[in-house]
């Protein structure tokens, strides 16, 4: 089995058991009438993930690894500089998606009364300062970076 599998069976009974607990609290909290669509969801959004997205921020993750800037006390990676606002920004869309592209927006107006006014707006605001206040901290890295591979004169 681990020859095929590449792991123990236990790890797929683990996987499976996690997938149908995933699969039954979504059911629970959603009250879904077609269970078999909660199915197809969780295994689309595995496929999604690991067909595209892992090869996108790979590929992504390696273009960017040669950005940096050498010096005597070390080096500023930009790499992290671009992943966590990149990954905070992800987050948020992730979690708030429907509301930021305005998708159906029945249940959310019945339950809170609210509508989606202004969600995308808010959404690109905090991205932007995300990326904006990484942008300074790296400048500010590299700059004392610099400072202290320059020769005192």
């Amino acid at each position: 089995m681990k020859r095929i599998y590449g792991s123990t069976p236990l790890h797929l009974l683990a996987h499976l058991a996690s997938l149908a607990l995933a699969g039954w609290a979504i059911l629970q909290i959603t009250d879904a009438r077609a269970p078999w669509q909660i199915f197809f969801w969780l295994i689309g959004s595995v496929l999604l993930h690991d067909a595209l997205l892992w090869p996108f921020y790979t590929i992504l993750d390696q273009i960017t690894q040669g950005l940096t800037i050498a010096g005597d006390r070390g080096r500023v990676l930009a790499i992290n500089h671009l992943r966590i606002p990149a990954g905070l920004s992800a987050l948020m869309f992730i979690a708030a998606f429907p509301a930021i592209l305005e998708l159906k927006e029945g249940n959310f107006t019945r339950v809170s009364g609210l509508g989606y006014e202004g969600y995308l707006g808010r959404w690109l605001l905090v991205s932007g300062l995300l990326f904006a206040g990484s942008a300074v901290l790296y400048a500010v890295r590299v700059r004392r970076v610099a400072a202290v591979a320059r020769p005192a004169q």
